[in-house]
């Protein structure tokens, strides 16, 4: 007869599945920082046992994303500055090869693909969707890590971005960061298009420097703002 235990721990998604839903969660603000998880509301939202929850927590923890206190339970972790500067720092890093490897290994078809998902962000600031342009930027960052083939580094910029993307997401894809990322991106493009792998590296470097770069100022507007209008 089969061990109760074992049956609950086998018992719905695993707990990859549940981390990256409650990853998904923070991406999107719906979980915000200082917030506190509570075990029993995961377990009817992902249909996941206490067991595989309690999994998923731990490996969030190990990624940096959520904090762990004895009494208190598990709440999503808050991003200093200076921790996103050492993100943005790391990703353009990795994103930089990725970018190369791309120009390397791409094929005609998939430099078409990338090409196309191009065009359809373009359109974005006439159709004022600055949240399209998110879900198509995370796809064509993907695609690019994906056709390069280093899926590590793939799987480290997905965890080195969540603490990035839930900082003030709704300003970030607007106005000028908006069409700046677009020329952004038609630049690195037309070095991969161009076979330029250093190129290519260098222009996804900048790109990702230039988002921690507007990030920066907003976030010195804001403390400005506040020191002029407390709460």
């Amino acid at each position: 007869m089969e061990d109760a235990a074992a049956a609950l721990a086998r018992k719905g998604p695993p707990a990859v599945e549940i981390a990256d839903w409650i990853r998904r969660q923070i991406s999107a603000s719906r979980f915000v920082p200082g917030q506190r998880l509570v075990e029993v509301d995961i377990i009817r939202q992902t249909g996941g046992s206490r067991f595989k929850v309690r999994e998923a927590l731990q490996r969030l923890a190990a990624e940096g994303l959520i904090d762990i206190e004895e009494f208190r339970g598990a709440t999503v972790r808050g991003a200093s500055m200076d921790e996103v500067r050492q993100l943005y720092l790391a990703r353009a890093a990795v994103e930089g090869i990725c970018a190369a490897d791309f120009t390397r290994r791409s094929s005609a078809a998939e430099r078409r693909i990338l090409a196309d998902m191009t065009i359809e962000m373009e359109q974005c600031p006439q159709d004022h969707a600055p949240e399209r342009f998110g879900r198509l930027n995370a796809r064509w960052h993907a695609f690019i890590m994906d056709v390069s083939g280093n899926l590590v580094l793939a799987d480290m910029v997905k965890r080195l971005n969540t603490p990035v993307h839930r900082l003030l997401f709704g300003t970030f894809y607007r106005g000028d960061r908006l069409n700046e990322a677009i020329a952004d991106h038609r630049r690195i493009l037309h070095a991969i298009t161009a076979g330029d792998v250093d190129a290519a590296d260098a222009a996804m470097r900048q790109h990702i420097l230039n988002g921690y770069r507007f990030l920066t100022g907003l976030d010195h507007a804001i403390h400005e703002e506040d020191e002029v209008n407390p709460v």
